[in-house]
């Protein structure tokens, strides 16, 4: 396969657990430096992904940066788990359980009745780890250093929401969203509706768009191609 990185290209890449977005620009970037003795390159990812979830990243080279707030814009579709009987205070694994609740009681049919009030559109609280910006500064920044915020909610929506799975504590799904969504804030309310606690357990990305998750790069493979 013949790549022309300069001119612009559109990478589907599968970002690895526990590594950054920017990890992965940076280890495609290297790669092409050291392999095609491209000095600069421009390389934008379309849609950030926290260290601890897998999934689909659009990466766009050259004159294809151009196009990276068209992807961001896109739908997006996650797989994952919610994790009943207990929260965290980043709502998902990046911290410690921090309260824990019985989970007797709750039923398959408990769980789906909630689901339509969590479908369609409504106003979204973000987690207060996350990248949203407050005066110039990542929220994440000021949770890090124990700093009381309050992040305003915004407008977004969830067209599709299914359980595929039931197996407490574990709760799997699949969420269809639009961008801005956060799947952590999501597992928070999920909690919250049950009358319990719950956090994020397992999160992938396996749709934007019309581009899929199946058709992404391994970052090994795609070194090896572009070597």
């Amino acid at each position: 396969m013949n790549f022309d990185f300069e001119r612009g290209e559109i990478l589907l890449v599968s970002k690895p657990y526990g590594w950054t977005s920017f990890d992965v620009v940076n280890f495609v970037r290297n790669t092409i430096k050291v392999n095609l003795g491209i000095k600069k390159i421009r390389i934008g990812h379309a849609g950030t992904l926290d260290p601890l979830a897998t999934g689909l990243l659009i990466l766009c080279t050259g004159s294809m940066t151009k196009k990276v707030i068209q992807f961001q814009d896109l739908e997006k579709e996650y797989t994952g788990t919610f994790i009943l009987g207990a929260t965290t205070p980043s709502f998902d694994l990046e911290k410690k359980i921090d309260h824990t609740y019985s989970i007797e009681g709750i039923t398959k049919e408990k769980v789906l009745e909630i689901i339509p009030q969590l479908t369609g559109t409504y106003d979204q609280v973000p987690p207060v780890f996350s990248a949203k910006k407050i005066e110039g500064r990542r929220a994440y920044k000021y949770a890090r250093a124990d700093s009381e915020i309050k992040l305003k909610p915004h407008g977004i929506t969830i067209s599709a929401f299914e359980i595929t799975r039931f197996a407490l504590p574990e709760v799997d799904f699949r969420i269809a969203c639009s961008k801005g969504t956060y799947i952590r804030a999501v597992a928070r309310d999920f909690g919250k509706l049950l009358g319990n606690g719950a956090y994020l357990g397992v999160l992938c990305r396996t749709r934007i768009g019309q581009h899929h998750l199946r058709d992404a790069w391994d970052l090994e493979e795609l070194k090896k191609t572009i070597q």
